[in-house]
């Protein structure tokens, strides 16, 4: 029975199409940078797509789905603590690990990788797939999303301090003016625009994954510019890949039993591991297009982008099994009656 689905199962393995877009960016800045005259362009056209991305977010969220759920308030922290607590303080722990495992370089992307919120939509479907609390799941989401707008650089900024780094008061008003503000505008004038905007997603949507594709082509046209390359070899990469990998198996186990331990439903421990074990790239890109401006944006934002392919595939995984279990279920209670 389970050999029919397996050609499914790996066909799911494929790298995602945008990821595939995003490492064509990577690939286009490091042949043909934005450099000379063609910098201030690229960077003006960032910020305008990065502040009209998170207009767009503000005006298609409804208060509603935000309220949804929010009396489930135990499966809420347990998300939340998995993305705001466990999270850093695994990255941080990993960090204090010699440098032949750690890079130096590696270390500031790691941590701000830790700081970011849950995904909301690749968290929902595979909630879906797997035929979990999904309602549960918006809200979930939805929640660590808002949070994230405000802890995130708050968080990152005081655990950079202490490795050396940090976020300047100047990234701070940033994120209110190219961030918060556009974001609680569209909040504002969602009552009049927020159905056409939700009408109208998939064209939106190209907005919202062209503007992080800008991020990530600007990001790394600075790096490669300023030397990126000549840092960064395949062994950098080959660690980072090990060091995501290990970093995922570790939170979806501790969201696994952490679920299970303190009684809660399969639905909602479906909810608990997809909302609590991933880390956002539409939100993660442009936040550190504003905290970190300048050459070191590529290093900081290779964490991500390495760690958000891995969850995609894992989880996909993750949800197929999840989903033959809950069939399995059903046909066996089928049977009985």
């Amino acid at each position: 029975m389970t050999t029919g689905a397996r050609p499914g199962w790996l066909k799911r393995l494929k790298p995602d199409t945008y990821i595939l877009l995003i490492v064509g960016m990577v690939v286009l800045a490091s042949v043909l940078p934005a450099q000379g005259m063609a910098a201030p362009i690229v960077s003006t056209a960032t910020k305008l797509g990065i502040g009209l991305l998170f207009f767009l977010h503000g005006a298609r969220l409804s208060r509603s789905a935000v309220l949804k759920g929010i009396l489930h308030w135990r499966l809420h922290l347990v998300v939340l603590g998995s993305t705001f607590v466990l999270f850093p303080l695994l990255c941080i722990g990993m960090t204090r690990l010699p440098a032949w495992i750690i890079p130096a370089g590696l270390v500031p992307g790691l941590i701000y990788l830790g700081c970011l919120p849950s995904t909301i939509q690749s968290s929902i479907g595979f909630t879906s797939i797997a035929r979990g609390n999904v309602a549960a799941t918006v809200a979930a989401a939805t929640a660590s999303n808002l949070l994230g707008m405000f802890l995130t650089p708050i968080m990152a900024g005081i655990l950079l301090q202490t490795q050396g780094g940090g976020i300047s008061l100047h990234g701070l008003e940033s994120i209110g003016l190219q961030l918060l503000a556009p974001f609680l505008a569209g909040q504002v004038l969602h009552q009049w625009i927020g159905p056409w905007v939700i009408r109208n997603g998939k064209m939106l949507a190209l907005v919202d994954r062209g503007s992080i594709l800008l991020v990530v082509y600007s990001a790394f046209s600075q790096a490669v510019v300023s030397g990126f390359w000549q840092r960064t070899g395949a062994p950098e990469l080959l660690q980072l890949l090990l060091i995501c990998g290990t970093l995922l198996v570790l939170v979806l186990l501790a969201t696994v039993t952490a679920a299970r331990s303190l009684g809660f439903s399969k639905e909602d421990e479906i909810t608990i591991v997809f909302c609590g074990s991933k880390k956002s790239l539409a939100s993660g890109v442009p936040m550190a297009s504003v905290l970190f401006p300048g050459a070191s944006l590529g290093m900081m934002l290779l964490p991500i982008m390495i760690f958000h392919q891995i969850q995609l595939m894992a989880c996909t995984l993750i949800a197929q099994r999840y989903a033959e279990r809950s069939q399995t279920g059903a046909d066996a209670a089928g049977s009985t009656v």
